[in-house]
């Protein structure tokens, strides 16, 4: 049996038609769903793109953090945005000794850069360059070739992470086949072609899009926003909110949705070619997000490490297991991104990995259990959650405070319920003291 995983960044579950969203089209995901198990409330135990993405590889907690120093040249002040420790195991090093060939096809730079090492275990790396500010190409670009995206009188570093990335994208191939996604989704494909067929195998597809920016062709933004006549908004945090326009903000939340809509078009040229060569039958299939984003949400674009609302943490989540258990149905259950890991590892009938924090939530979708988790724990820098029936509570450990809200009456957290709570607020808190005290791990 094989295990094919599938993660895309920064997409939000409430975008996607088979979690309710109405107004983005993504027919390839909704068809992917029909036969999949699709989980409503899964968190990434920890946020934002390098903890997640540790957390998968080793079915370990990243949070609570480890006090592990940063190599040189990783900038990013984010607790646990660091290499997986040596000590730990990866899924690829797991699986190789039991005879998996393992791959790896991704764009998310972050993960390539120097003592990094996210590629342990992998026989196969492949590594499409060229996403956000991942210093591929020096070439200059022409004059004014940023004048139609980029707001007059912007400066900084933002602006110097979009020259990059533009930077980057000089001398593409043409059409729909040069833009990021559909090269990651093409490079995904061609190493299914080659290994098919030769014994099991464990391939990690790891796409940046739709993070920002969302460079794509344009017949997709005007799908969403036709007539728009001002700048392409495709990087909208090179500004403050409060200094955009309505129409402005209108356009950003369409290309958004172009993009969403552009990587499920080729997120569905993959699948088909999974069923093409007929791996749905022995493969588990999975599809997830490392977090959301806020898109115009609380009166902001991007990903503030002071945001804990379900703008971040709602997240997709669909496995599609050969035999057919859990298609088509919906769970409600908590569970995290090391379950994933875990239910892997279960589904193809290895062992866990030595250590691991994540459990196997197969008895979810067989109808075994009920639930494995009561509550979901989950760190983003100095901001902790406690999530548990449809309350989330927050402490801000920078400036030492606290919030309960009603997540799903208040998604936008504007009514703090301490004190008119203040049972549930002490259990929860108690509950996020009894993790941070066992420590990282």
């Amino acid at each position: 049996m094989n295990y094919i995983m599938i993660c895309l960044d920064s997409l939000k579950q409430d975008h996607i038609g088979a979690y309710g969203c109405t107004d983005c089209k993504t027919p390839n995901l909704d068809r992917f769903a029909e036969k999949a198990a699709v989980f409503t409330r899964a968190r990434s135990e920890s946020l934002p793109t390098v903890p997640v993405r540790r957390a998968l590889q080793t079915g370990i907690r990243t949070f609570p953090w480890e006090p592990i120093p940063k190599p040189k040249g990783i900038y990013n002040r984010h607790e646990g945005w660091t290499p997986i420790p040596q000590r730990q195991t990866t899924v690829a090093e797991h699986l190789s000794e039991r005879d998996y060939t393992c791959g790896m096809v991704i764009d998310v730079y972050h993960l390539m850069k120097p003592s990094m090492n996210f590629h342990r275990g992998m026989h196969s790396f492949e590594y499409v360059r060229g996403q956000e500010f991942d210093q591929w190409k020096s070439a200059p670009l022409p004059e004014g070739a940023l004048d139609q995206f980029v707001p007059d009188d912007v400066t900084g570093r933002r602006l110097d992470v979009f020259r990059q990335f533009m930077q980057n994208q000089q001398g593409r191939a043409e059409g729909e086949e040069g833009y990021q996604v559909a090269r990651v989704m093409s490079k995904a494909m061609q190493w299914l072609q080659g290994n098919a067929g030769h014994g099991d195998f464990y391939l990690w597809v790891d796409s940046f899009d739709p993070h920002e920016p969302w460079f794509m062709p344009e017949e997709y933004e005007e799908m969403y926003d036709p007539g728009y006549e001002g700048k392409r908004w495709i990087y909208p945090n090179l500004i403050p909110y409060a200094q955009m326009t309505e129409p402005e903000i209108r356009h950003a939340q369409a290309c958004y949705k172009g993009h969403v809509t552009f990587v499920d078009r080729w997120f569905g040229k993959l699948i088909d070619r999974i069923e093409e060569l007929g791996l749905f039958e022995n493969s588990m299939v999975a599809l997830l997000s490392d977090h959301g984003k806020t898109i115009g949400d609380r009166e902001n674009f991007g990903m503030s490490n002071k945001d804990s609302s379900r703008h971040l943490y709602d997240v997709p989540l669909m496995v599609r297991h050969p035999d057919g258990i859990g298609a088509g149905q919906r769970f409600d259950q908590w569970v995290y991104d090391i379950d994933l890991t875990a239910t892997a590892l279960d589904a193809l009938g290895e062992e866990p990995i030595p250590g691991m924090d994540g459990q196997s939530f197969l008895p979810i979708m067989t109808g075994e259990v009920d639930k494995l988790h009561d509550y979901a724990v989950t760190g983003y820098s100095e901001v902790h959650c406690v999530w548990q029936d449809d309350f989330v509570y927050i402490r801000d450990m920078e400036t030492d405070s606290e919030g309960l809200y009603d997540a799903w009456k208040d998604k936008d957290q504007r009514n703090n319920l301490c004190a008119e709570m203040p049972e549930l607020r002490a259990e929860l808190a108690a509950r996020l003291y009894e993790l941070v005290a066992k420590g990282w791990h």
